[in-house]
């Protein structure tokens, strides 16, 4: 008899351990599989972590230890899901995050290899068949299945489903002519790049490359302005890597960057790479996965959920933008690419290379103290100039422009200019939709998301009631559900909006968005960036997803139409978020021998986040906010953890979270700062109240043992459950 412990599927810190179970089975059970149980007699996945060999009957087992156990019903796989790197990354990602395993390896896993009940229903290897001849003697067969066989000999080998005469085949096979031969279907289709030779590199670039290579450190930060030429740095670092025979993570922030980052490296690279991202369907990850599985390329480009791909000797790890929030999960197991690619380099002795026009201050404040090392590329390509900007104050009545309220005489005056030159502008407005509030004007009404209890954004080309954080979605409605009043106002504005403003201002424009809402088909993004780059439409509408990483040759403006919107965030980074925007979105303009033109419209025309960003200058941002950081105690001078609490009763929530509290501030005393409870700005989810507590502290090791303290002593209580989120960004 074989006993196993399983972790088991739901990802809760109350069942964060393992369970045991027995198999009577033929098999030989691993360490890293996964099985079928019986759990609270509900038929769930689990995933084994001990097996242990014993020669006791179940009734010795149960009486030596007090518990009885059950049987498992199947075993899925026959060999572990993941080698001993990810095994041992497994393990470090859950200790640092303090989070379940299960939602750490669920996280790691395709959907048809997570343990998960939902794999049983997820797709599995897909096989082409292809027939191939034996045998050519040609005696004793009809002139149909000599036909065939001549045609099959000829081909070398046909695809079976391309033969229209399946019982011909059948006879063929029966007379050993031929052989029926699997092959694993990649269900991806990549196109075929032909090879670009690399361009010559700048002084600037060759610098970098050198004294990257001539260093030992583990991670590097490259600091390079808009247009610098960072990416060739990247494909020839990957080059000399992949050289020696090692291979190359490449992640960048969106999708959106994606389709991009892969033509550049499959130019460079062509069948050597593979591709990781959520936008693709479970069969193609599943495929993907396989095939650097395999060892079938040693080059993966993906988003963050690419930094637990199955690479074996790993050389070089690149995050591009690496100042990008998306590279932190928001949800279980709330892990951060950024550290999660210092973990693996350390296990692989490799090099981790972080680069962005605007570093995270944290990165920045590492590479100061000799943390990272620092690299710098300070000037754009061939010494192209940086875009000239100008700051439109909205608030001075004389720069609106009477026949729209969105745009100021200066944007379109600019962009009048830019479509007569017949180049290109970009107009970035960081919210989508056409409205963001709906109201009654009789009783002041406001449509909120009945899931999450924020204003829901009225979208005019569906014309939907939209919640921008849950995906809940309504129709617009003709009356007030409160007073039954017709006088309904839509005020506020996003991208359909301002699509909308562009056509009626400039009827001969052809425009194009790009946002969530109009990416939802998986093939629009790359679609919309290609017309954009072909001149099939001349001003392209977005939110953040076209601010950075797009090289657009024809782009001569860039005009923010609202800049302030992060800055109203509650957010201690709104700031930074801010500057990074402003500063990424303007670097689109002016990137080839055109000079660019920048318009930044705001309400805060002085905040030190927009005239740093519209001068480019990260130095005195960087000290600026700094500074506030300082006073304030967040990052980098502090490190953070957010506690948050959910539960259906309110009361209860409430009561326990002070509890939380009063424990944190007994534990921290003076060496912590203890800020709530508060309501965040989503009070409500999924039928839960929440509550947020933030931890600031100094000392990450005591933190630590603090925190896994009340994990231990307050995850079991039933009337709530507890996140733990180590290093949160939206607070």
């Amino acid at each position: 008899m074989q006993v196993v412990e399983v972790l088991i599927e739901y990802a809760k810190s109350s069942l964060n351990r393992p369970f045991s179970y027995f198999y009577n089975g033929n098999k030989k059970l691993k360490k890293g599989i996964r099985v079928l149980l019986d759990f609270n007699h509900r038929d769930i996945i689990g995933y084994v972590v001990k097996v242990e060999e014993t020669n006791k009957s179940i009734d010795q087992y149960e009486e030596e230890k007090g518990f009885s156990i059950s049987e498992i019903k199947d075993v899925i796989d026959d060999e572990p899901l993941l080698n001993e790197e990810l095994l041992s990354l497994l393990d470090e990602v859950s200790s640092y995050y303090l989070v379940p395993k299960i939602s750490v390896l669920q996280s790691m896993l395709p959907p048809s290899l997570s343990p998960k009940k939902t794999s049983l229903k997820a797709p599995k290897i897909a096989y082409d068949q292809y027939l191939e001849v034996i045998n050519d003697d040609e005696s004793d067969l009809t002139n149909k299945q000599i036909e065939l066989l001549r045609l099959i000999k000829n081909d070398g080998r046909i695809l079976k489903r391309d033969v229209k005469s399946p019982s011909i085949i059948e006879k063929l096979l029966e007379k050993q002519r031929i052989k029926i031969v699997k092959e694993e279907k990649r269900r991806l289709k990549i196109p075929d790049y032909k090879y670009s030779a690399p361009p010559k590199l700048s002084d600037d670039q060759n610098k970098v490359i050198d004294e990257f290579n001539n260093s030992n450190d583990l991670v590097y930060l490259l600091e390079g302005v808009t247009g610098s030429g960072k990416t060739e740095v990247y494909l020839s670092l990957s080059e000399q890597v992949l050289k020696q025979g090692k291979s190359v993570l490449m992640l960048v922030p969106e999708i959106s960057l994606t389709p991009m980052m892969v033509e550049y490296f499959l130019h460079r690279f062509q069948n050597n790479v593979a591709i990781l991202h959520s936008e693709l369907t479970p069969a193609e990850k599943y495929d993907e996965y396989r095939k650097i599985n395999h060892g079938d390329c040693k080059v993966v480009v993906g988003v963050r959920s690419a930094i637990f791909a199955p690479l074996r000797n790993i050389g070089l790890i690149i995050l591009d933008e690496e100042h990008t929030e998306s590279y932190k999960q928001d949800n279980l197991p709330f892990y951060h690419a950024r550290e999660v690619a210092i973990m693996r380099a350390k296990y692989n002795n490799a090099k981790v290379l972080l680069a962005s026009a605007t570093p995270s201050l944290e990165s920045r404040a590492r590479g100061q103290k000799g943390v990272y090392h620092m690299l710098y590329l300070n000037k754009r390509i061939n010494n192209q100039k940086l875009p000239t900007t100008k700051i439109v104050n909205m608030l001075d009545y004389k720069n609106i422009d009477r026949d729209s309220y969105i745009f100021s005489h200066a944007l379109r005056d600019a962009l009048h200019i830019t479509l007569a030159r017949e180049e290109q502008a970009i107009l970035l407005i960081n919210r989508r939709g056409f409205s963001t509030h709906v109201t009654c004007r009789n009783c002041g009404h406001v449509f909120k998301c009945p899931t999450c209890g924020i204003a829901l954004t009225y979208h005019k080309r569906d014309n939907m009631l939209k919640c921008h954080h849950c995906d809940y979605v309504e129709p617009m409605q003709e009356i007030c559900p409160d007073c039954g009043s017709s006088y309904l106002m839509k005020t506020g504005f996003g991208t359909e909006k301002i699509e909308e403003e562009v056509k009626r201002l400039f009827p001969s424009a052809k425009t194009l968005r790009l946002d969530s809402d109009s990416a939802k088909n998986r093939n629009k993004i790359p679609e919309t960036i290609e017309a954009f780059r072909k001149k099939e439409a001349n001003v392209l509408i977005g939110t953040q997803m076209i601010a950075k990483g797009h090289d657009f040759p024809d782009v001569t403006l860039v005009g923010i139409v609202l800049a302030d919107i992060g800055l109203s965030m509650p957010s201690y980074r709104s700031n930074e978020r801010a500057f990074q925007l402003i500063t990424q979105a303007i670097g689109r303009s002016g990137r080839k021998d055109k000079p660019g033109t920048a318009i930044i419209q705001t309400y805060l025309p002085s905040h030190y986040a927009i005239t740093f960003a519209a001068r480019q200058d990260y130095e005195l941002f960087y000290r600026k906010e700094m500074e506030m950081r300082k006073l304030q105690f967040y990052p980098p001078y502090a490190y953070l953890a957010s506690v948050t609490l959910r539960a259906k009763n309110e009361e209860n929530l409430i009561e326990n979270t002070y509890q939380v509290v009063d424990f944190l501030n007994d534990e921290f005393g003076d060496e912590g700062q203890i800020l709530g409870p508060s309501t965040p700005y989503v009070p409500y989810d999924m039928g839960y109240h929440l509550r947020n507590i933030l931890v600031k502290y100094r000392d990450p090791n005591k933190a630590h043992q603090i925190l896994e303290k009340m994990q231990q002593l307050f995850a079991y209580n039933s009337q709530y459950e507890l996140l733990i989120n180590i290093d949160p960004y939206n607070f």
